[in-house]
């Protein structure tokens, strides 16, 4: 029997190899989108001795331990020093973080014009009757009244604004 016969390496024309090397280094490095581990993260140490640093925890493996029933009852199982003490080197990271975690955020949902133009027709046409804007003829999609207030009571959280100067507009109307 003889050697079976090997292919022989080409090169490829068709691939990028400077893109694919910037792919895989993006890859193996990713961009770290939390500001504060970012500024407090160590290239010279592992993913979990970082976060072990900054007090946090690498992934759920291990964090919470389960203990047995014969060594929660005895008390003289554990000697000095036994049980793990986590050593946080970077406190201020967790606090930086809950500190932006609990700032207050502003709600930017929005409606979609169709939405305000029908909502808007709704009440000017039967004020808060949401059974009348559920016959309206202009309730294309057969809303039940239930959906209706959903959309009506939307668009107030949404455009509080607005939805005043539209009620303000609506009572000069029916007062002159």
């Amino acid at each position: 029997m003889g050697k079976r016969a090997s292919k022989r390496n080409t090169f490829n024309y068709n691939l990028d190899r400077k893109k694919l090397k910037k792919k895989m280094i993006k890859k193996y490095r990713p961009r770290i989108e939390c500001d504060q581990i970012r500024k407090a993260w160590n290239p010279h140490r592992t993913a979990k001795q970082n976060m072990q640093d900054m007090g946090l925890t690498f992934g759920t493996k291990g964090v919470l331990p389960i203990t047995s029933k014969a060594r929660t009852c005895s008390r003289s199982y554990y000697k000095a020093g036994d049980e793990p003490v986590d050593r946080v080197v970077k406190p201020y990271v967790v606090r930086e973080m809950e500190e932006e975690a609990n700032l207050p955020r502003k709600d930017n949902t929005t409606c979609s014009t169709d939405l305000i133009e029908y909502v808007q027709h709704m009440i000017r046409e039967h004020g808060e009757d949401y059974k009348a804007m559920a016959r309206d003829e202009k309730n294309y999609y057969q809303d039940t009244p239930k959906q209706i207030k959903r959309k009506v009571d939307l668009y107030k959280r949404c455009h509080a604004n607005e939805h005043a100067a539209f009620l303000a507009s609506l009572q000069a109307q029916t007062s002159s």
